[in-house]
Order: C-alpha cells, then sequence, then structure tokens
C-alpha cells in the first residue's frame, strides 16, 4: 500500500512539473544557487578535512584533547568527541556525515552512532548570527543568547536521550574497532576529495529538489495559518525563516518559532541527514521525533529568555 501510495505521489508530482515550468525553473534556480554559492563553498573544506581526519587515525588525538571534558558530560567514546565537535560547530549534515563515518569505519557503535545523531547534528553558529540574527530579526543582541540556547537544549536533549540509548551503548561497545589507516598517503586525500564532492552531490540534489517542492506548494495559495506559518517553513530553513520572521505575533513568540526551526532543521536537512548515514544503518525516524523534541526545548526557552529580558 505505501509503494502505492508512493508510486501515485513521484506521478502525480511529475505532472505537476510538467504543467508548471515556471514555477519549476524557479525552485531549481534558487536551490542551485543557495548550493553553489553558499552551502558548497561552506561546507566542502570542513568535508574533505574530517574524511582525511578520519582515514589517517588523527580523530584519536583530537578527541584526547576533547574527552576530559566531553565523556563525562555525554557519556560517550574518545572518537564520538569528534561528533560533537564537527556537529556542534561545522552545521547540517556536518554532525550526521561525521557520525556515518565513524560508524562504518567501525570507530563507534551503530548505538553510540544514534545516540550522537539525536544532538550532535545542528545548523552551524554562523549560519545562526549571520542569517537569522542580523539578517532577519535584526536583533544583534541576540546573536550570542541564541548560540547558547541552542547548544544548552542539546545539551539537555542528550541527558534525555542518554537513558534510551545508554544500554545499547554498552552491549555494543565491546564489539567496535577501529579499521583507520595511520599515516598519510596521498591516495587517502584522492579518496577524501571524492567522497566529499560525492557527499556535496547529494546534499545539493536534496536542496534542489526540495526548492522546486518549496516552490511549488507557495504557488497554492493555501489561506491558512497552519499551511504557511505551520507548514511551508519547515521545508527548508533558508526560506522557513523569513517566513516565519514576517508573521503577525508578539516578537517573543516570532523568536520562539524561528528558533524551533534552527533546531529542528527543516525537511531538507532531514533528508540530508538520511543520505549521510544510510550506509551506517542508522534509522531516521528516531532522529526526527528525537529533533522534535530539542526544537520544543529551545523554542520554550527562547520565549522564555525574550519575556524576562
Amino acid at each position: 500500500m505505501k509503494k502505492r501510495l508512493l508510486t501515485v505521489f513521484i506521478i502525480l508530482l511529475f505532472l505537476i512539473m510538467l504543467c508548471l515550468p515556471k514555477q519549476v525553473l524557479n525552485g531549481a534556480t534558487e536551490g542551485l544557487l543557495l548550493w553553489f554559492q553558499i552551502v558548497l563553498p561552506t561546507l566542502l573544506p570542513f568535508m574533505i578535512i574530517t574524511n582525511l581526519l578520519i582515514s589517517t587515525n588523527a580523530v584519536s588525538y583530537i578527541s584526547r584533547f576533547l574527552s576530559p571534558i566531553l565523556r563525562p558530560l555525554f557519556g560517550i567514546s574518545g572518537a564520538g568527541c569528534f561528533c560533537v565537535l564537527a556537529g556542534f560547530l561545522c552545521g547540517y549534515p556536518m554532525g550526521a556525515k561525521v557520525t556515518g563515518d565513524l560508524v562504518t569505519t567501525g570507530q563507534i557503535s551503530r548505538a553510540e552512532g544514534k545516540y550522537l545523531l539525536s544532538f550532535c547534528n545542528n545548523t552551524s553558529p554562523m549560519f545562526i548570527i549571520s542569517y537569522i540574527i542580523i539578517q532577519n530579526l535584526h536583533s544583534d543582541f541576540l546573536a550570542f543568547a541564541s548560540i547558547c540556547i541552542l547548544f544548552v537544549s542539546a545539551i539537555i536533549g542528550s541527558f534525555i536521550f542518554r537513558q534510551i540509548y545508554r544500554r545499547q551503548m554498552q552491549q555494543e561497545a565491546a564489539h567496535t574497532f577501529s579499521s583507520a589507516s595511520v599515516g598519510f598517503q596521498f591516495r587517502m586525500l584522492d579518496s577524501s576529495i571524492m567522497n566529499s564532492f560525492e557527499a556535496m552531490v547529494k546534499v545539493g540534489g536534496y536542496i534542489i529538489l526540495f526548492s522546486i517542492l518549496l516552490e511549488l506548494l507557495q504557488n497554492l495559495h493555501f489561506d491558512s495559518f497552519l499551511w504557511n506559518i505551520g507548514f511551508l517553513p519547515m521545508i527548508e530553513i533558508t526560506n522557513g525563516v523569513p517566513a516565519l520572521c514576517s508573521v503577525d505575533v508578539s516578537f517573543p513568540i516570532r523568536y520562539a518559532l524561528v528558533m524551533f526551526l534552527a533546531a529542528f532543521g527543516g525537511l531538507c536537512s532531514i533528508a540530508q541527514t538520511q543520505c549521510m548515514v544510510q550506509d551506517a544503518d542508522i534509522p531516521i525516524l528516531p532522529y526526527i521525533i528525537e529533533k522534535l523534541v530539542i526544537a520544543g526545548i529551545t523554542s520554550l526557552i527562547a520565549y522564555i529568555y525574550t519575556c524576562i529580558t
């Protein structure tokens, strides 16, 4: 039944695209420009370097430096500390990419990968400050507070999810192994570059497809608050943030809505995350639920903060 519904949906989408070529062109153009001008130069260098760090076992040296703080705080392995660093600082979908790579190379268990993914795949601080706070909310004074709110919410979420994955992580911990090589060889650089470009092409494809979908849905012109504010902004974050910032509500509510989306990441980021962790056999549904929990915590803290300041 699900397969038939999916088939019908794809055929319907194809027919709609044939009937609305202008909207498809606009959506594809916006998605391609977003990927080429912002996502590609921002993420590609980090992907290449992280692939090199993993393939040369340099992750272990970074983990030793981070372990005294992050291991007791999150209850993770040494290699898992690198996921926290990448996921909190580099932005979508780097946390998922690093987590998936460490699981497939055997440096962390699948259970730990699921736990790390629940809170380590976040919006980058630079995107939050430059695009969300300065460009759309026009509230420079909220920059530092917004970063803190998102980080604290993710940490609170980790405390919740640790109780779910603790036993499974303990059972699988003894079965991990390290297949990473030590030392640098140029074929590692070639492999890292090709792996990174493959990942970036996938990310670009998802961005273009979701940009087209958003353009088509916006042309339906549904006069519904839940449609325009509750659903459409959740499709893709770069288009969703301006839509939420234009909502005619009090600033604390508007800020809470924007922070919810910043923590959730949107459906496009979920699709990107799925493509990064599918080889590691990490299910996406628990991740979606966990992101919604963290997004709810984030919006609540954001609302309380703006009400008391």
